[in-house]
């Protein structure tokens, strides 16, 4: 058997190249396989429209509620409907998201994080539709509405059930996410007094995670992350046995926030 060096080998196949382009055809001229027409390249692709939706929950009476509007399409005549609208060609989808919420509540001083795109084929009636589900939470008593067009107003996650489109869909997928980062994150704290009671903390935590904390336990887990600032202050005006008031100490969990790693219930 007659073994070729690798050198002789790439020689024969270059003179192969060469002398027989019928055997292995190339591109003599590198230009004739790209595209210079960029804009006729983009006008041949499918046109599909992309929207943006924003979920935004709030934190009302201890009770987690949601922002919707009625739909104002004939086939879903009296249905709740998130606030959405088509991103424009010379808008980011981040600017869209806030323009929505600003155009559909008058909300300005909302922060806005991007959740999901929502993609499937049927899932807007009038034809195929690309939506980003946009996701935050609030304190109701933060932030007013300014605009109530549409039958505007805070909705009841539990009490909601038929949606316009796919928008429970996007909903409950926004509501896990929702809840993975109250684990994650003591994003919730925000929604507190600056002082606030173990009672009241408990009680935010279960209603957003939609469980029932035994008190010792939870107690016991915020106590070891070593977060709490006891203030030596006291309730006022409450129908129970006045508790303790708390800070978060927010500049130590910045420091420490990379070794964290949430909370486990």
């Amino acid at each position: 058997m007659l073994f070729l060096q690798p050198a002789i080998v790439n020689k024969m196949l270059a003179t192969m190249l060469t002398d027989d382009l019928d055997i292995i055809p190339l591109y003599t001229d590198s230009n004739k396989s790209l595209i210079k027409d960029v804009y006729k390249l983009v006008e041949s692709y499918p046109r599909v429209p992309i929207t943006v939706d924003c979920v935004i929950f709030g934190f009302d009476n201890n009770e987690l509620k949601v922002l919707l509007i009625r739909s104002d399409l004939e086939m879903y005549r009296g249905k709740w409907s998130l606030l959405g609208d088509f991103a424009r060609d010379d808008e980011e989808l981040d600017d869209a998201a806030y323009r929505v919420l600003r155009e559909r509540t008058g909300m300005d001083d909302v922060f806005l994080e991007e959740v999901k795109t929502f993609s499937k084929p049927n899932r807007h009636p009038g034809g195929r539709v690309l939506t980003v589900a946009y996701c935050s939470l609030l304190n109701t008593e933060h932030h007013d509405l300014k605009i109530l067009a549409n039958e505007l107003h805070w909705h009841s996650v539990k009490n909601l059930c038929d949606m316009a489109f796919d928008h429970k869909e996007i909903m409950d997928t926004c509501y896990a996410w929702l809840q993975k980062r109250m684990l994650e994150h003591p994003l919730g704290l925000n929604l507190l007094p600056e002082k606030f009671s173990l009672r009241e903390l408990q009680n935010l935590y279960e209603v957003i995670l939609d469980i029932k904390l035994d008190r010792r336990n939870f107690r016991k887990k915020f106590f070891s992350m070593d977060f709490l600032i006891d203030t030596g202050e006291y309730e006022d005006d409450v129908p129970h046995r006045p508790g303790r008031l708390y800070k978060f100490d927010y500049d130590k969990y910045q420091h420490n926030k990379r070794r964290w790693t949430g909370i486990e219930f």
